[in-house]
């Protein structure tokens, strides 16, 4: 399966979609279903910001076949819960193997639930805060092809995302890991022009009511 110099594939069904799914199936489908699709649930945020910690330094496809283990390890990430992990905890996962056995990002995950539930406190809303934060559309480029995505691993607001968070005391959340929430999050629609899910996904941020 070939990847145009539009930075696009086309599937078996003629569709053209965004070259890194790479033609595999469970790829595909959550390049479809669920990629820069517009997200308001704290529970859902919260997985992925601390899925894109997880993901730092290793594949995206190796965290999404996990997803389900890392969703049994971490109470279905529901921060609430998560902030109340202690050493018993951090044990458990560092002896998970259907998890990333690293200790630097396990307690990243229970600190960060912790700095969650102070957010949700101050904000009312995890979502609330990190939607804030969402571009001017002066910031954005005035087209996503395959050079600009290849390009720019982070943003103006991913920085700024990122400093306000460590502030907080967040970990495993720089820049980069940033954009790469902001982008599956829908904060920004990163689907390459031409690719089919580009269209439908910036109706959906379009009809979205802010929170």
């Amino acid at each position: 399966m070939e990847t145009t110099a539009e930075g696009l594939i086309r599937g078996d069904d003629g569709l053209d979609r965004c070259f890194w799914h790479g033609g595999l199936e469970d790829y595909r489908r959550y390049h479809d279903e669920e990629w820069g699709r517009p997200v308001t649930d704290d529970i859902r945020l919260f997985e992925k910001i601390c899925l894109e910690g997880f993901q730092s330094g290793l594949s995206w496809l190796t965290i999404l076949r996990k997803r389900e283990n890392f969703r049994a390890a971490f109470a279905g990430f529901d921060f609430h819960q998560v902030a109340r992990f202690g050493d018993d905890d951090i044990a458990r996962g560092l002896a998970d193997a259907g998890i990333i056995r690293h200790r630097g990002k396990i307690v990243s995950t229970i600190n960060n639930a912790r700095r969650a539930v102070d957010l949700k406190a101050e904000f009312g809303s995890l979502s609330r805060y990190f939607w804030s934060f969402e571009p001017a559309a002066a910031e954005r480029p005035p087209r996503m092809d395959y050079a600009t995505l290849k390009a720019n691993p982070t943003s103006p607001t991913s920085i700024r995302l990122s400093k306000d968070l460590k502030k907080r005391g967040w970990t495993f959340v720089g820049p980069t890991t940033v954009y790469a929430f902001m982008q599956a999050m829908g904060m920004v629609n990163d689907h390459i022009e031409g690719c089919c899910c580009r269209a439908p996904t910036e109706e959906l941020r379009t009809r979205l009511v802010r929170p």
